[in-house]
């Protein structure tokens, strides 16, 4: 996403009244920091939490330890309770996490390659989940999950917000 399409996002935000909130892993701070190149993002991120570790997800997050050990650190189970404790947590009206194998060592497998990404939103008494696999490096997986996720966000915009 260009710094002007990012711009429009966040002016978008900012016209409807709507703040937004990022719980980030695998992104590891990228979506924040991407985020904030927009002119007017501080009228509209109320903050981002980035929670690498399995801990940090349970203290911060309050990720349920069970859900952890059965899924891993890296699914949507946890990526959803990722969102719904960002959301009690920053009570944004947009709230999105996400978790992911941006490179080896997790809980790779063949069907849960490296590149797999998962994200939660929850916004307005609804949760949306998304799951991408994305190829390149470490480096060209994250960048590729931040644009992506600004891509959800616009459309969730456009579908729910757009009246």
């Amino acid at each position: 996403m260009t710094q002007n399409e990012l711009t429009e996002l966040v002016t978008y935000l900012k016209d409807k009244n709507l703040t937004v909130a990022f719980a980030e892993s695998c992104t590891a701070g990228l979506l924040a920091s991407e985020f904030v190149k927009a002119k007017g993002s501080s009228d509209v991120l109320r903050g981002s939490l980035v929670v690498y570790q399995p801990e940090v997800k349970i203290k911060l997050l309050d990720v349920r330890k069970e859900t952890l050990e059965m899924y891993t650190a890296e699914s949507q189970q946890v990526t959803n309770e990722m969102v719904m404790g960002l959301k009690k947590l920053l009570n944004a009206e947009i709230n999105v996490a996400v978790t992911g194998l941006a490179g080896g060592g997790g809980s790779e497998t063949d069907e849960k390659p490296v590149g797999t990404v998962f994200v939660s939103f929850l916004y307005d008494g609804k949760a949306e989940e998304f799951r991408e696999v994305f190829d390149g490096n470490t480096q060209s997986i994250r960048k590729k999950t931040v644009d992506y996720i600004f891509e959800k966000l616009k459309g969730v915009l456009e579908q729910h917000y757009d009246r």
